[in-house]
């Protein structure tokens, strides 16, 4: 089994952000045991999960919290927060940070980052993304990396709809989130290799499938199951659908790039390949 990540790697597990309040088929005890589960899992969260933070990941995300503005007069949400590596950069570049999460595992490892000196400008909320109305309209920027993977579509988009009215007018959303078309992207590069070593299109496909641990994603609905996690993955399309249906306006689109690792099958055959990925955005929003 390939190591649990954050980033488009086989049998990824990509967030520390489910919702909690009932939705559709998610039950209440089924939200909890996924805050018990990242809870647990805190401790050791840096060894065990690959982010889009690591040096040898190409990502979008740095370029666009350098770009704004009077950051030191601003704002910022670290929505999903997990166990907070992307505070510190925030801490350096805002006035104010805000890091929110779900699971109190994650919440007290992300205050044991920081350490108490940070504590003046920082304001740690133990509660689910789509919560915010005592926010509203209090954002300059809000960052949600792998955290909007709630397998309720109804969820995410609520979500999305508290988040636009958390921000200001000409404030901004950056998200990362986890791409399926990159799923399959690995599967057709895994199968081509099955092919070129002289296996029957069958047996490749058999191959390919199990090397990328195909039986836990729902291609068509975007899903992902394992262990008792849910959660969603995205096409490119849906991002831009999805923000738009929630208001925002200026979407812009880009990807993450991850370097073939040992995490991925196949890897060291795959290096010469364009390189796996995750979706960036940046979402505006326009004045009321």
């Amino acid at each position: 089994m390939a190591r649990i990540s954050r980033g488009p790697r086989s049998c990824r597990v990509t967030s520390n952000q489910v919702g909690r309040s009932v939705v559709g088929s998610l039950s209440e005890n089924d939200l909890h045991n996924q805050d018990r589960h990242w809870s647990r899992h805190a401790a050791r969260y840096d060894e065990v999960f690959l982010d889009p933070y690591a040096p040898d990941v190409e990502n979008p995300l740095w370029a666009t919290l350098a770009a704004v503005a009077d950051a030191r007069q601003k704002t910022v949400a670290d929505l999903g927060c997990g166990t907070g590596p992307l505070l510190p950069h925030l801490v350096q570049r805002f006035d104010r940070v805000i890091a929110l999460d779900f699971a109190p595992g994650m919440i007290a490892r992300a205050k044991e980052r920081l350490g108490p000196g940070a504590a003046p400008s920082v304001r740690f909320v133990q509660r689910p993304m789509h919560q915010l109305e005592d926010l509203a309209g209090q954002l300059d920027v809000a960052v949600a990396v792998n955290s909007l993977v709630m397998p309720d579509v109804r969820l995410i988009d609520r979500t999305l709809r508290a988040i636009r009215a958390a921000l200001k007018p000409g404030g901004q959303l950056l998200g990362i989130v986890p791409a399926i078309d990159a799923i399959a992207y690995h599967v057709m590069l895994l199968m081509d290799r099955a092919l070129d070593r002289g296996l029957e299109p069958r047996e490749a496909e058999r191959l390919a499938a199990l090397q990328a641990e195909r039986r836990y994603y729902d291609f068509v609905f975007g899903r992902f199951r394992f262990q008792g996690l849910r959660q969603k993955f995205w096409q490119p399309f849906e991002v831009e659908h999805r923000l738009a249906k929630a208001g925002f306006t200026a979407v812009t689109l880009g990807k993450v790039l991850y370097p073939w690792d040992e995490s991925l099958a196949g890897s060291g055959e795959l290096e010469g390949f364009p390189r796996s990925w995750d979706w960036f955005f940046q979402a505006l929003v326009g004045p009321r």
